[in-house]
């Protein structure tokens, strides 16, 4: 183990989540913030009010300094005890909730529409701001070491933070939530089938979390498009997604139209893999 203890890792297996885990300095704060408003005031909006929601979507494609949080030992070393060596960052998302609003998301499970296979993904959920359950952090359920798929539906959530608004639509144990709360700075983790979902933001201040998706480079994708990774440590021996590359500066003409590619494989396998769960589950 490089940064786990082996309790932290046997948790791991049981529950799905671990958190809370202590990253950014001050300083390193809020850089990332000033990043922030930096691409909010190239789109000429918040995020998540963006003419082209697009942008919400794969940050570290347009933004190095996500890159380098996507990159950073801090949280690789913790991913690698979970995941292997070998690791991609496959997606990232801004997940703000303004102040004060009815934001929310419902029970899921993040994998649910990813389309890979095997079914190892690992959210990395920075808070760069504080998520206290008044600003609406993440509630999570253990999966009591059998993590399964569940059934959903989508497009059936007002006031989504996850723009699929999907929601777990068969009975399950939800009487015991654990109440992630994070100082800013700190992170999460969760798996891709460990059910959670959050409440409104009644704090007074943006609640700005940054999720990381992290795969090993064994992962594949199961449907007909080939979505876009970057290994970020190790070595990939397999070659099954996309290549697209680091950005070497913010929205500049490669990054934006490496953006433009992965962001259009995912939208496409999300699409698909609704479609297909829809079938299966009806």
């Amino acid at each position: 183990m490089k940064a786990l203890t082996k309790e932290q890792v046997a948790a791991w297996r049981r529950d799905g989540f671990l958190f809370p885990f202590p990253c950014l300095t001050e300083g390193e704060r809020q850089d990332c913030l000033a990043g922030l408003a930096r691409f909010e005031a190239w789109l000429g909006a918040p995020v998540n009010a963006s003419k082209d929601l697009s942008y919400r979507t794969m940050p570290h494609l347009l933004l190095p300094w996500v890159m380098r949080l996507a990159t950073d030992a801090r949280i690789l070393d913790k991913v690698e005890d979970l995941l292997g060596p070998d690791l991609m960052i496959w997606t990232s998302t801004f997940f703000i909730k303004e102040p004060n609003s009815p934001t929310i998301s419902a029970w899921h499970q993040d994998s649910t529409y990813y389309g890979l296979e095997p079914v190892e993904e690992i959210t990395v959920w920075v808070a760069l701001t504080e998520a206290s359950h008044a600003a609406g952090c993440m509630d999570a359920v253990s999966y009591r070491g059998e993590p399964r798929q569940m059934q959903h539906i989508a497009n059936a959530v007002e006031n989504s933070v996850n723009r699929a608004g999907q929601v777990i639509s068969e009975p399950f144990d939800d009487s015991d939530p654990v109440t992630m709360q994070l100082r800013a700075g700190e992170f999460s983790m969760h798996h891709g089938l460990c059910p959670h979902r959050s409440g409104p933001n009644s704090a007074g201040h943006r609640r700005i979390g940054l999720g990381l998706n992290f795969i090993p480079a064994s992962a594949r994708p199961t449907g007909a498009h080939r979505t876009a990774a970057i290994l970020v440590r190790g070595e990939d021996r397999f070659g099954n997604f996309m290549p697209v590359s680091p950005p070497r500066a913010e929205f500049d003409a490669d990054a934006l139209a490496n953006h433009r590619r992965a962001v259009a494989a995912y939208g496409a396998t999300y699409r698909e893999q609704e479609e297909l769960h829809l079938r299966r589950y009806g």
